[in-house]
C-alpha cells in the first residue's frame, strides 16, 4: 500500500472518529485534510420512516438509502460497507428478520463500539458489526447474499480492490446495492475544489462511467444506475472560486458531482469473473 494511501485512510479514520464520538456536526465526510467542509450540506436522503430505523445510528453521512433497490428477502446474509454507527445495518436486519443475519464492517474503531452500542440497544442476535478495511474484508468468501454501502467506497483508496473483494464475498448470483458520489463530464477544477470544500466525500469521486467500468471488469453483471441525483452548489459557493460567467458555462455544460445507487449482480455460473471473464 502507499503512503498516499495509508494518509488517506489515516485522515478517513480520524474524521469518521470524530464524527462516531461527536456527532455529524464534527466534521464533513473528508478524505484530505484539504477537503473539509465547515457547511452543514448533507447528501443524505431520510431514513426516518424506514422499518428498522433508529436515530442514534443516523449520522447523515450516506448520499441515498440502498437498501431501497437491493431486492433483500427474508432469511438472506446481508453484507454494509463502511457500516458507520449501524444505519443501513438494522434498515438490512429489517428485511432478513429473525431468519437472515447482518454483518457491517467499518475501519473505524470508534464507529464499530458506536454501532455495537446501539446493537446492544436493539438486543439484536443476529447482526455483527466487524473492524476491518474493505479493501481486505474480514468476511469468507461465498458467503454474502446482498452487499450494500452508503457514500463509502468513493473514499477507498483502491476503488479496483475494493471491487474484487465485494465480488469475492459474494455468493455467485448474489447482488449489491451502492449509493456513492460520481462526477460527470468535465468539471473544471475550480468547480471541482469548491465542490469537495461544500461536500467532502467528492474529493475521492470518480468520472460516472469510470466507476461503472471498475464495476464491470471485476466481473459483475447487469450493472444499473437505479437513482441518481445532482448536487446542487449554489451561485453563492461558486462565486467565491469563480467569477459569474464561468458559473453560466459551468451550468449549460451538463457537468457536475452526482450521487448514483448502483446495483449489480456477480454471474451464477462459476466459470465468470474478473479472472475467467467467459461470459
Amino acid at each position: 500500500m502507499t503512503t498516499e494511501s495509508n494518509e488517506l485512510k489515516k485522515v478517513v479514520r480520524e474524521t469518521y472518529g470524530e464524527i462516531a464520538q461527536h456527532g455529524k456536526s464534527a466534521a464533513s465526510c473528508c478524505a484530505s485534510t484539504s477537503c473539509c467542509s465547515t457547511t452543514d450540506f448533507t447528501f443524505s436522503d431520510d431514513y426516518s420512516k424506514k422499518d428498522g430505523y433508529l436515530a442514534d445510528a443516523d449520522l447523515g453521512l450516506g448520499c441515498g438509502i440502498p437498501t431501497d433497490v437491493a431486492n433483500i428477502r427474508p432469511g438472506d446474509t446481508v453484507l454494509d460497507l463502511g457500516s458507520g454507527a449501524g444505519n443501513d445495518v438494522f434498515v438490512a436486519r429489517s428485511f432478513v428478520g429473525e431468519t437472515g443475519k447482518v454483518i457491517g464492517i467499518d475501519m473505524t474503531p470508534e464507529m464499530i463500539e458506536r454501532a455495537e452500542k446501539n446493537r446492544q440497544k436493539l438486543g439484536y442476535a443476529n447482526v455483527d458489526f466487524r473492524l476491518g478495511d474493505i479493501e481486505q474484508m474480514p468476511v469468507a468468501s461465498n458467503s454474502i447474499n446482498v452487499a450494500v454501502s452508503n457514500c463509502v467506497l468513493n473514499l477507498v483508496p483502491d476503488k479496483r480492490k475494493a471491487f474484487a473483494e465485494l465480488f469475492r464475498v459474494l455468493i455467485p448470483g448474489g447482488h449489491f446495492a451502492v449509493s456513492d458520489i460520481v462526477l460527470q463530464g468535465d468539471l473544471p477544477p475550480a468547480i471541482k475544489r469548491a465542490a469537495e470544500l461544500y461536500a467532502g466525500c467528492v474529493s475521492g469521486a470518480l468520472p460516472k462511467q469510470e466507476y461503472i467500468s471498475l464495476i464491470q471488469r471485476a466481473g459483475f453483471q447487469h450493472v444499473e444506475v437505479m437513482k441518481e441525483k445532482r448536487l446542487d452548489l449554489t451561485d453563492e459557493l461558486l462565486l467565491a472560486y469563480i467569477s459569474r460567467e464561468e458559473i453560466d458555462t459551468y451550468r449549460s455544460s451538463g457537468a457536475g458531482v452526482l450521487s448514483i445507487t448502483v446495483y449489480a449482480e456477480k454471474p451464477a455460473s462459476p466459470c465468470c469473473g474478473a479472472a475467467k471473464p467467459c461470459c
